[in-house]
Parts: structure tokens; C-alpha cells; sequence
């Protein structure tokens, strides 16, 4: 079964397009372990609530991928949630080709991908270590931060049509193009993710982060064409994160 197909199967399952991403403050190195328990926490409670898990990098850096993170997977991969690695690879192609197979090594069923690097000698070699590891890869076509628009919302000249075209439209080709099995939009601009939906025209799903903290609506994500909404500190950060990501998915769940 494909990373697709996994995610596909377990929203319908637990009736929910929710990602978990596990976002949370800094920490100092001594409270390590107080961090990887909330994060083992968050997973236990809101499991029946989402249909996969994001990791952020910055619980990778104070976990470490083959200690505490590795646990983490196990413990999602038990609960039968998929695993998305939010790593944003963007360097040369050796470089880009061991990050991935260390990711998909430990554990991680798709990791994040930045298409400014293009294809050859780029990401080729990171779709290449998916496909021989059945794993997934999901491109980042728009950033959910206010500054978004100084890189992925540039006019560019696109290289094949040599028309003036929005970035992130370019990345949306792109994706259908490589065979990506994902493409992030933020939730914190329906009207990029509705261009998106519409070059990709239903063939790959949008991930979209941004809602709650951010300023992200629920409807208006999804009514512009996500498929899925990654939600981070609205629940981790939540004083009840399992009632929080219930609300969420329930919400998610009546937008027609």
C-alpha cells in the first residue's frame, strides 16, 4: 500500500483529514525527556482523532531521529497512523538523497520536500529512495507565514511555457510532473490553495497547515480544495489537546 493510500485509509477510518503536527516551544537539553513524554502523551490521547502525524524539525533536533523520535514513530505506527517528516529538504542531490534515507530509515512513511531545488541532481534522488522504499514524498508549493509571498508567490517566467506564472503554480505542475504524493499549501490562504486544487485537478492531495494559531479557518481550507489540515499548537498547546482535536475533526467533519 502506498503512503497515499495509507493516509487515505486510515481518514477514512477514524472519520477524520486531520494531520497531527507535534509542535512545540523550546526546551532546554535537560528537559529532553519531559518533552518526549508530551509528545508520547499527545499521541495516545488524540490518536482516535487524526489520520497521520507530523514531526516538526525542531523535536528532532533535542530527541534525536534514533532515540526518542524512533520510539515516537513506533508509538504512531502502532496506533496505525502514517508519519510525515516535515524536514523541507532543499540541498544538492547527495545531500538530499542520504537525508532521505536516513528519515525513511527510521521509520517516517513521507518526508516534506522544497521544489526550489528542482529535479536533476536535486530531488530526483529523494523520489528515487521513496519509490524503492514504498515511501512518500509531498512538495511544498506555499508557506502558511505571512511572508510567504516573497518566494513562493514571486512572478516567475515558467521555463516550459515561458509565461509570467505565480511560483507556487509552477510547483503545483511540478508535483503532478514528479509524481509527488502531496502538495502543502497554507490554510491561511484559501484562494492559493483553490489555484493549486485546480492545476492539480483532484489527482494529488493538499496539505494545509496554519489553522488556529495562525489564523487558518477550517471551512475555508477545505472548501478551497485541501484535502487534509495539519494542526499543531491549537492542540498540543491545548488544555484538553484530546477535546481540542476532537472539536477540530468534528468541524472538519460538517463542512460540506
Amino acid at each position: 500500500m502506498s503512503f497515499r493510500e495509507r493516509v487515505a485509509e486510515a481518514a477514512e477510518e477514524r472519520e477524520s483529514n486531520i494531520v497531527l503536527a507535534l509542535d512545540f516551544p523550546y526546551e532546554k537539553p535537560e528537559n529532553r525527556q519531559t518533552l518526549y513524554k508530551r509528545a508520547e502523551n499527545i499521541i495516545d490521547i488524540v490518536n482516535p482523532y487524526v489520520c497521520a502525524v507530523k514531526f516538526n524539525h525542531h523535536l528532532i533536533l533535542p530527541l534525536g531521529i534514533f532515540n526518542g523520535v524512533q520510539k515516537l514513530l513506533e508509538k504512531a505506527h502502532e496506533k496505525e497512523l502514517p508519519t510525515i517528516m516535515d524536514c523541507k529538504v532543499n540541498d544538492i542531490g547527495s545531500t538530499n538523497h542520504v537525508i532521505a534515507e536516513y528519515y525513511y530509515e527510521a521509520g517516517f512513511d513521507a518526508l516534506i520536500a522544497n521544489p526550489f531545488v528542482g529535479w536533476e541532481e536535486g530531488l530526483k534522488p529523494v523520489f528515487e529512495a521513496a519509490k524503492n522504499r514504498n515511501k512518500g514524498v509531498i512538495l511544498l508549493a506555499y508557506m502558511s507565514h505571512k511572508g510567504a509571498g516573497e518566494g513562493y508567490g514571486q512572478i516567475v517566467v515558467d521555463a516550459k511555457s515561458g509565461h509570467r506564472t505565480p511560483q507556487y503554480i509552477v510547483f503545483a505542475r511540478k508535483a503532478l510532473e514528479w509524481g509527488a504524493d502531496g502538495v502543502v499549501v497554507g490554510a491561511t490562504y484559501p484562494e492559493k490553495i483553490k489555484e493549486v486544487y485546480n492545476v492539480l485537478a483532484g489527482k494529488i492531495p493538499i496539505y494545509s497547515p496554519g489553522v488556529g494559531v495562525q489564523g487558518g479557518e477550517i471551512e475555508s481550507a477545505l472548501k478551497a480544495g485541501a484535502s487534509y489540515l495539519i494542526v499543531g499548537r491549537a492542540i498540543t498547546l491545548s488544555e484538553n489537546p484530546a477535546e481540542t482535536a476532537k472539536r477540530i475533526r468534528d468541524i472538519a467533519l460538517s463542512v460540506k
